[in-house]
């Protein structure tokens, strides 16, 4: 099996991905409208939010691993700053380090920005002629809420219909990575992974959905220990077929 020629990505010729997505007890109320049948008229400002997200998956990387060496006293120093304010006395014993830890951590939980998403696909697309639904499901998901600084977990399914070209199975995994070590939103999260895939195959659809847990939610604010946000991005047949849409959901739940 060899490998296929490098992409050039984001061709000027290739048509906009506008993705179909839904939100389920998140941050909007209710489930998104799928297409069918005629086409719908698009929301003021879609097209820009959509062209926006094509361009922000090919962007360099913003951070590197000298800009982490270069900020960590600042971020440390930050928060000391934080424990002072919280009535805290960095000075004392079991906070002496704290510091630094904190720091070392965040840049941790934002590691995506570091990588590109070039890097982790050019040596894994590979000429097969299949042409077959490819899913991988139950994806761990690690995030930072933008809002609030605290954690986002949970799981990211997804799965895509080849076009002569097929992804290395640990890439779709690597892609949620890059992109959920960052500051998010979950509906951004979503579309931004579809997005890249599709950038990247060109295959004849793609299917994105994420289940997660905010702590926004959890540990404060409402306070609902239970409550789940879901996600769902759908671009090609996923969109266009309800049949292909259903297969993927229903495979993703069995």
């Amino acid at each position: 099996m060899e490998p296929s020629k490098p992409l050039r990505y984001g061709s000027p010729d290739r048509k906009d991905a506008s993705a179909g997505s839904s939100v389920i007890n998140g941050h909007r109320d209710g489930p998104g409208k799928r297409a069918s049948g005629a086409p719908q008229p698009a929301e003021p400002g879609a097209h820009r939010a959509a062209s926006a997200v094509m361009d922000s998956w090919k962007e360099e990387r913003t951070r590197s691993v000298e800009d982490n060496e270069m900020s960590l006293p600042s971020l440390a120093a930050a928060y000391s700053t934080i424990l002072r304010g919280l009535g805290e006395d960095p000075q004392r014993q079991g906070l002496l380090k704290t510091p630094w830890r904190a720091a070392t951590a965040m840049q941790f939980f934002t590691k995506g920005y570091q990588e590109k998403i070039t890097d982790v696909l050019n040596d894994a697309i590979f000429d097969e002629d299949h042409d077959e639904m490819v899913i991988v499901k139950d994806i761990d998901m690690f995030s930072m809420c933008e809002h609030h600084l605290v954690p986002i977990f949970g799981r990211v399914h997804i799965g895509y219909l080849p076009n002569k070209r097929v992804l290395g199975l640990s890439k779709l995994a690597r892609i949620v990575e890059i992109y959920s070590r960052r500051l998010q939103v979950q509906e951004r999260l979503t579309k931004q992974i579809a997005v890249a895939i599709t950038e990247a195959l060109q295959p004849t659809g793609v299917g994105v959905v994420v289940e997660a847990t905010h702590m926004c939610m959890v540990m404060r604010g409402v306070q609902k220990m239970n409550s789940k946000t879901v996600t769902s991005t759908m671009l090609g047949v996923f969109r266009e077929d309800p049949k292909t849409r259903d297969e993927f959901l229903t495979l993703i739940r069995s």
